[in-house]
């Protein structure tokens, strides 16, 4: 097998450095501008498939909902193997590159694909492969990242691909609507390899501006997680873990607006204004990426982990407000926000942490177990989350997922103070 470590000397992030301080955006060299690019059109990609799923199966194919349900949580469990494996895979820097461009164009071609689908079993198929892959590359992605900018600037650059991310996320389910309208379900669904392949592109223009690495012999492919859960990383991620088992999935909060709403404003009214708040938590999401990762390159060697605490509390609020039932729409309008705030500075402050954390030769690993940690949270945390509200109250369920939140605060201080 072959080892490879990338050559100083030249390394863009050396030349990141120096320009660092000379400019408030000296760390956005064209490489972390081509990751972000990558982030964005790939989500754009992703959104427009993964909207129009729910119509493909039921409206065209006949599949009764069951069947998406049983899809998407095949998908999801391998998207989580996939990322546990793309972290292994990632500790190689050249293996790491082959394996982004892969995941990005697999992606593209297989969600692409589902649009000439004839049966709900090849459906299932196309989405399960093309989730695997999408797996797989999120950890050779987070550590090209870390590779092109120095450890100062890991804030701002992992809230740069978030924000890109996010934005994505607004982009693809209103051009979705854009392209049904014009041309029809199946069309939309099969034109979005584009932009899915320009991602690709992006993020070969991304490699090109990272060190070029230096080959050497090295041992045989080995998934790394104990040498990971030791010392300081090991305390941020059992916090992460925390955290994640309450991060439920947003779908829910879209649910319990719509049930607050529909008896004072009927089913149509209180679906368009849900999907409308869910809007606003991904502005919100959006706007929060990049002032959370300039706070956390502020704050110093304990930034990350508190600018995390920050975008916990604000999810432990969100949380709180959404137990209490109220049919004021602007009322509900406050956790949306709050939650997506959250969730932007959350994303931004991990991803940051993990890469200041994690030992250079095993970033790809450490990556991978921090998406892993977060796919089976949110299973976790959304199943228990459904059973707590239909046995109980969604009150009930809303006060679990605020209780796991001040547990990952505890962890979080903890944390900081070492």
């Amino acid at each position: 097998m072959l080892s490879v470590t990338t050559a100083p000397p030249t390394s863009p992030s050396s030349e990141s450095e120096e320009s660092d301080d000379s400019g408030p955006v000296g760390w956005l060299s064209p490489g972390v501008r081509g990751i972000g690019a990558a982030s964005f059109l790939a989500d754009v990609g992703h959104e427009i498939p993964t909207a129009l799923l729910p119509s493909l199966l039921t409206s065209t194919l006949g599949a009764p909902a069951a069947a998406l349900g049983a899809i998407e949580g095949i998908s999801d469990a391998l998207a989580g193997a996939g990322r546990f494996t793309g972290g292994a895979l990632a500790d190689d820097p050249a293996r790491r590159r082959r394996v982004a461009v892969g995941g990005y164009t697999t992606t593209a071609v297989l969600g692409a694909a589902t649009a000439g689908a004839t049966a709900v079993w090849q459906v299932g198929i196309l989405r399960a492969a093309a989730w695997t892959a999408r797996g797989l590359r999120v950890p050779a992605r987070n550590a090209l990242l870390a590779d092109l900018v120095p450890a100062k600037a890991y804030g701002r650059a992992y809230g740069f691909e978030r924000m890109m991310d996010n934005l994505g996320a607004i982009v693809g389910p209103l051009l979705a609507l854009g392209l049904v309208a014009w041309l029809g379900v199946t069309w939309a669904i099969g034109l979005s390899v584009i932009p899915g392949l320009l991602a690709a592109v992006a993020i070969v223009y991304a490699i090109r501006h990272t060190a070029r690495p230096v080959i050497r012999d090295k041992a045989a492919l080995r998934v790394h997680v104990r040498p990971l859960l030791h010392g300081d990383l090991g305390r941020l991620l059992r916090a992460v873990a925390a955290f994640e088992v309450g991060n439920v999935a947003a779908t829910l909060l879209i649910l319990r607006a719509t049930d607050l709403l529909v008896p004072g404003h009927g089913r149509d009214t209180a679906t368009t204004v849900a999907l409308g708040l869910y809007v606003g938590y991904n502005v919100a999401a959006t706007a929060a990426s990049i002032p959370a990762g300039n706070l956390s390159d502020r704050l110093g060697k304990r930034g990350p982990v508190r600018v995390l605490a920050g975008g916990v509390a604000a999810f432990a609020a969100a949380y709180a407000l959404l137990a209490v039932d109220t049919t004021v729409i602007a009322l509900l309008a406050v956790p949306f926000l709050l939650a997506g705030i959250g969730i932007g500075a959350v994303e931004t402050a991990q991803h940051a942490a993990v890469a200041a954390l994690a030992p250079t030769d095993l970033r790809g690993s450490a990556f991978g177990l921090l998406a892993t940690v977060q796919s089976l949270g949110n299973l976790v945390a959304s199943t228990v989350a459904g059973i707590l509200w239909t046995a109980i109250s969604p009150t009930a369920a809303f006060a679990y997922l605020a209780a796991w939140m001040l547990l990952a605060l505890i962890g979080l201080f903890a944390a900081a103070r070492r």
